[in-house]
C-alpha cells in the first residue's frame, strides 16, 4: 500500500512540473516581439518599434495589473492590434502567445484600449485637419504639386461599417436607424484625407440610413470650411462627389459636359483626384479588417464610433511612417465604395425660394479653377 501512495505521490509531482513547464513556456511565448518582422507586422499592422510607441502614448491611460493573473499592459495593447487587424477573436495560426487567453479577457482588453486611443490627447494628435494658415497653405500646395488641381485641402467621402443591430426598443439608438439602403446595419463614416492618404478627419457619429450630404452638413467640419472661406477667399476647399452641394469650400464634379473642352478635362482631372479617398478607405479597411462589411462589429453603435476612431489613428501611423500594407494569405475582396445614388438638389436649380448665393459663389470659384485647369 505504502508503494503505491509513493507511485501515486511521484505521479502527481510529474504532472504539476509538466504543467508548471507549459506555464513558463506560456510566458516565454507572450513576448510577440520575438516573431520575424514579416510575421509581426501582418498581426499588428505595425512594426516594432511602432508598436513600442503606441504602448507607450497608452500607458498613462491603460490599467497597470495588479493580480499576477491580470494581462499586463503590453498584452492588452497586442490583443486590440490583432483584433483591429482580423476582425476576429480566434486569433490566427502563429500567434500562440494569445491563445490562452479567454474572450472575455480579450473583450476588456479591446474595450480598454479603444477607449485610450479615443482621449484627446490622442486622438486629436493623429487626427487633425489644417488649422492654421500655414498648414492649409502647406497641404494645397502638396496638392496642386502632386495633381495639378489648384485649392484643394482635403477629399471627402463616406463609407458604411458594419455593426450588430441595437435594440429595437433603444431610446437613444433605435435599431431601424442604422439600416442602410443595402439593407444592412451599419454606421456611415464621413473620411476627409490629405494628398498623402492621411486621414486628416473622421464622423463616425450617423446611422447607415443616413446619407452623406445630411452627414457633411451637420458635422463640425462644414462650419469650419465655410469660415476659412470667409477669411481667405482666394480658395480653400474639399473635394467630393455628386452627392454633395457645390460651394466655394466643397468642389463637385460637373454634370454635364461637351468633350474635348476644358469642362470635360476638369471633370477628368477631378475623377482622378478623387479616386484618392476611395484608395485610403480601401486601404483602411483592408489593413484593418474589423471594418469590412462582412466582419461586423458586434458592440454598440458609440463603442463603434470609437473603433473606428481607434483603427484611424493607426491608419495615419502606418501613412506617416511609410508602414507598408501585407496582403494577407487568404484574400478577401474589399467591398466597393458606396457611392450615393442622388445629386444635390441645389447644384443644379438652387434654393427654391430665390437665388442661392452660395451656389452661385461655388460655380464661379469651379469656374476659375478650369480655367486654371486649362490653361497649365
Amino acid at each position: 500500500m505504502d508503494e503505491f501512495y509513493v507511485a501515486a505521490l511521484e505521479n502527481l509531482e510529474r504532472q504539476e512540473n509538466a504543467l508548471n513547464y507549459r506555464k513558463l513556456n506560456h510566458k516565454e511565448r507572450f513576448d510577440a516581439f520575438l516573431l520575424p518582422d514579416d510575421v509581426f507586422i501582418k498581426n499588428y499592422r505595425l512594426n516594432k518599434n511602432l508598436v513600442r510607441y503606441v504602448i507607450n502614448i497608452l500607458t498613462p491611460f491603460l490599467i497597470e495589473p495588479i493580480r499576477k493573473s491580470a494581462l499586463d499592459i503590453q498584452t492588452k495593447v497586442f490583443i486590440a492590434l490583432n483584433f483591429f487587424a482580423t476582425g476576429s477573436y480566434q486569433h490566427p495560426v502563429g500567434n500562440s502567445h494569445l491563445t490562452f487567453v479567454s474572450q472575455l479577457s480579450v473583450s476588456r482588453a479591446i474595450d480598454e484600449v479603444v477607449k485610450a486611443m479615443n482621449q484627446p490627447e490622442i486622438f486629436n494628435y493623429w487626427v487633425k485637419f489644417p488649422s492654421t494658415y500655414d498648414e492649409l497653405r502647406q497641404t494645397r500646395e502638396k496638392f496642386n504639386t502632386k495633381f495639378s488641381f489648384p485649392g484643394i485641402v482635403g477629399i471627402i467621402d463616406c463609407t458604411h461599417v458594419g455593426i450588430f443591430p441595437p435594440k429595437k426598443d433603444d431610446p437613444d439608438h433605435p435599431e431601424y436607424i442604422y439600416v442602410n439602403r443595402k439593407n444592412y446595419h451599419s454606421i456611415n463614416v464621413q473620411l476627409v484625407c490629405d494628398s498623402d492618404m492621411r486621414i486628416i478627419n473622421v464622423s463616425a457619429l450617423f446611422p447607415g440610413s443616413v446619407n452623406d450630404a445630411y452627414i457633411w452638413n451637420n458635422s463640425q467640419l462644414e462650419p469650419i470650411l465655410r469660415e476659412i472661406n470667409n477669411h481667405y477667399p482666394e480658395g480653400f476647399y474639399l473635394l467630393g462627389d455628386s452627392g454633395y452641394s457645390l460651394r466655394p469650400w466643397l468642389m463637385t464634379p460637373l454634370a454635364q459636359y461637351q468633350p474635348n473642352t476644358p469642362e470635360e478635362r476638369y471633370n477628368h482631372r477631378f475623377k482622378y483626384v478623387r479616386s484618392l479617398i476611395e484608395r485610403c478607405i480601401g486601404l483602411l479597411k483592408m489593413r484593418f479588417r474589423c471594418l469590412l462589411k462582412h466582419r461586423i462589429l458586434h458592440y454598440s453603435p458609440v463603442k463603434a464610433c470609437k473603433i473606428v476612431n481607434a483603427c484611424t489613428i493607426l491608419h495615419n501611423i502606418c501613412i506617416q511612417n511609410n508602414i507598408q500594407f501585407q496582403q494577407d494569405d487568404e484574400i478577401e475582396e474589399v467591398e466597393e465604395i458606396d457611392l450615393e445614388m442622388f445629386e444635390a438638389v441645389d447644384n443644379e436649380i438652387g434654393n427654391r425660394q430665390g437665388i442661392n448665393e452660395e451656389l452661385l459663389a461655388g460655380r464661379r470659384m469651379q469656374r476659375r479653377v478650369i480655367r486654371y485647369i486649362s490653361y497649365e
